[in-house]
């Protein structure tokens, strides 16, 4: 009978104490980025394969630096900077991939877009109708921020899941991280987000 009352009494309180904070959490990241006419962000990249992954951040490769553009609801500009200038520029049909070095360009059709890339568009609008396409987890809050895990549904053929990293003062997201199916994984880190109210329309 005291198991029976300490289960009674306790079972519904943790499961809506932990059901709360991840509302509160995605309610958070959409007021803080949904109401952006647009934004800039730097970023830095790096890939890891699976051993590296496994060392932590004793080990990059692959790695680059630029900034993110993004104007709602499909314009997204990434300008790579290093380790070579490139730009991949999308209005949500199209993708362009210039390549100064080269003196190419690569027009691609938006249904060969990588799914990251419409991820960072829903990303920069706080996390818009994530729920509808992924299992959302509040794994948990330490001193580096709040983790959520975002795991596609349906699955996506090579990505296992996206963590979140965020800032709980601000509800800012720190770092993306994609998990691939084999167990290496594409972080960015991002910097601070600078609001951009309007673009050249060149830009």
């Amino acid at each position: 009978i005291p198991m029976l009352f300490f289960v009674v009494l306790f079972m519904p309180l943790s499961q809506g104490m932990g059901e709360q904070p991840l509302s509160k959490v995605l309610e958070g990241v959409k007021k803080r980025y949904g109401q952006l006419a647009g934004l800039s962000v730097p970023y830095e990249r790096e890939v890891l394969t699976k051993s590296m992954a496994m060392l932590g951040d004793q080990m990059k490769t692959n790695a680059a630096s630029g900034k993110f553009f993004f104007k709602p609801p499909h314009f997204l500009k990434v300008e790579q900077d290093t380790p070579t200038k490139e730009d991949l520029i999308t209005d949500g049909e199209l993708l362009w991939w210039y390549i100064p070095e080269k003196k190419q360009a690569h027009r691609i059709p938006s249904s060969k877009l990588a799914r990251e890339l419409w991820l960072l568009a829903d990303i920069f609008q706080g996390l818009r109708g994530v729920e509808e396409s992924f299992v959302v987890v509040l794994v948990g809050e330490d001193e580096k921020g709040i983790t959520l895990e975002l795991t596609p549904n349906p699955p996506w053929p090579d990505v296992h899941h996206i963590t979140l990293l965020i800032d709980p003062r601000d509800y800012l997201i720190g770092k993306v991280e994609v998990i691939i199916i084999m167990g290496g994984l594409t972080r960015f880190t991002l910097g601070k987000v600078t609001e951009q109210k309007k673009f050249k329309q060149d830009f």
